[in-house]
Order: C-alpha cells, then structure tokens, then sequence
C-alpha cells in the first residue's frame, strides 16, 4: 500500500529544505575575495573592513585576508577582513 495519497486531501510533502544559514568561516580564518563569511535572514551581523553585503544579506569578503568579528555600539555585532601584510 502507498505511503502517500494520491488525490484529495494530502497530509504529506509540506516540509522545506534546510537553508543552511550560518557562519560560514570563523575568526582567525583565511579568505580570498568573493569568500562567503556568513549567510543570515536580516543583518544579525552588520559589514565592517573588507567585506560587502550582498542582496540576500549574505556577507562576503572583498580583498585577502582573515577574518575578524567584533561587537560595536548597541551590541552591533561586526565582521571585518583584516588585509594580509605586504612583505
């Protein structure tokens, strides 16, 4: 017998993907631009040095460094790059 009803009232098939949201590289870490550091729904963290925010609120680096997260007034939670030194 089938597990799922093939006409009228249908009590299964209602669930969503999971978004896999979440930071994505942590402090300390390395990234490269176009590196994705966090992807979040609104800004639980907000861009500092370095980074961008694209449309869905994702945040990304833009030039070669580590990773860098802060806390700012308000307890703003910040992500920065920090760049890689020049020898």
């Amino acid at each position: 017998m089938a597990h799922k009803k093939g006409e009228g009232k249908v009590k299964n098939g209602r669930e969503s993907h999971s978004k896999r949201l979440g930071i994505k590289i942590y402090g300390g870490g390395a990234v490269i631009p176009g590196n994705i550091i966090v992807r979040q729904r609104g800004t639980a963290y907000h861009c500092g040095k370095g980074v961008m925010l694209g449309k869905d609120h994702t945040i990304f680096a833009v030039v070669e460094g580590t990773v860098k997260f802060t806390k700012g007034k308000d307890d703003r939670r910040f992500v920065h790059v920090l760049p890689v030194a020049v020898a």
